[in-house]
């Protein structure tokens, strides 16, 4: 483990990221991540940067926004790596730290057997599909997600980007979210029923299905217990909490059914449906939460063509 380990932290840094010495890398983690946000920070400072580790309290939701300090050194920094618990891809401080120019990755969850094998992934292919799914998603003007339990779910995809995340973090105010391999965008549109299989984030791998109804934007109705608790940590939020923030399409076959979503979401041929925040993917609500619905094997097409096929990747 400890080899595959190194090895995924030098991608990170050195592939991803593309440290430089004398460069200023801040590593935000919590007590439970401290090992890996140590680890982080001894191999930025191996490298010749100047690095600091941050260790702060877990927050209340992904999406919450980290202690004040810690938000004034972010944008400080040249570079932000955050192995969190809750995830700070979704806050307005990782998004002054990226208007600054700070370069971020941010990885949710993350554990060392997780990074050794997602990030050991083949980064080329990565890439490969992640630029192809966020040029199909460009080029039409409406996603359905149909799956064997029923899923029949529509989103608008007109006048958004979508963004391919695929470790190519190097340039000036460049963040993703790490291990990589996923496509996403932020819908402007959604209608329909999304039947979920795989897991739920904060809830973790479902027994059944979980059949959610989506009404002109929203989630407003969800099946069995797990589905309930879903409703309840998005409701807490208010109606922006509901809100249909993102499709996204994974594309790393090193990813495996975990129920830690910052894995679920990349498996390979896998889409995903989250609600809360989208400002940080180019929508435009912004809500301390946001919550991913991983479907294992959907059919996704783009204005009627298919681009996966029962959880195969066709593109």
């Amino acid at each position: 483990m400890t080899q595959e380990l190194d090895r995924a932290v030098r991608t990170v840094l050195r592939d991803c990221l593309r440290i430089e010495p004398g460069e200023e890398v801040l590593v935000i983690c919590n007590p439970v991540t401290e090992d890996i946000g140590a680890l982080m920070r001894i191999e930025a400072e191996g490298d010749g940067a100047f690095a600091t580790l941050a260790v702060i309290s877990e927050l209340d939701s992904n999406g919450a926004e980290p202690p004040t300090p810690v938000a004034a050194a972010m944008v400080a920094a040249e570079v932000v790596l955050a192995p969190t618990i809750q995830s700070l891809s979704h806050t307005n401080a990782r998004r002054a730290a990226t208007q600054a120019g700070v370069r971020i990755a941010t990885l949710p969850g993350v554990t060392e057997d997780m990074l050794s094998r997602l990030m050991n992934a083949d980064m080329r292919t990565l890439r490969r599909r992640g630029a192809a799914i966020a040029a199909a998603l460009r080029s039409g003007e409406e996603a359905r997600i149909t799956c064997q339990h029923g899923s029949d779910l529509r989103l608008g995809l007109k006048d958004r980007i979508p963004i391919a995340d695929a470790g190519v973090l190097n340039a000036p105010g460049a963040f993703g979210n790490l291990p990589c391999g996923e496509a996403f965008v932020a819908p402007t549109t959604a209608e329909g029923t999304l039947v979920v299989d795989g897991s739920i984030a904060g809830v973790g791998k479902v027994e059944t299905p979980v059949e959610l109804t989506v009404r002109d934007g929203h989630l407003t109705d969800a099946t069995g217990p797990e589905g309930a608790t879903l409703l309840e940590m998005l409701t807490m939020h208010g109606e922006d909490g509901t809100n249909v923030a993102e499709l996204g399409i994974g594309t790393n076959e090193e990813a495996t059914l975990t129920g830690n979503i910052l894995e679920d979401e990349k498996i390979l041929g896998t889409a995903h449906v989250a609600f809360g925040a989208s400002a940080a993917i180019g929508g435009t609500v912004q809500v301390p939460v946001h919550l991913d619905c991983v479907i294992v094997e959907p059919t996704v097409e783009v204005d009627g063509k298919e681009i996966v096929r029962g959880g195969q990747l066709l593109l």
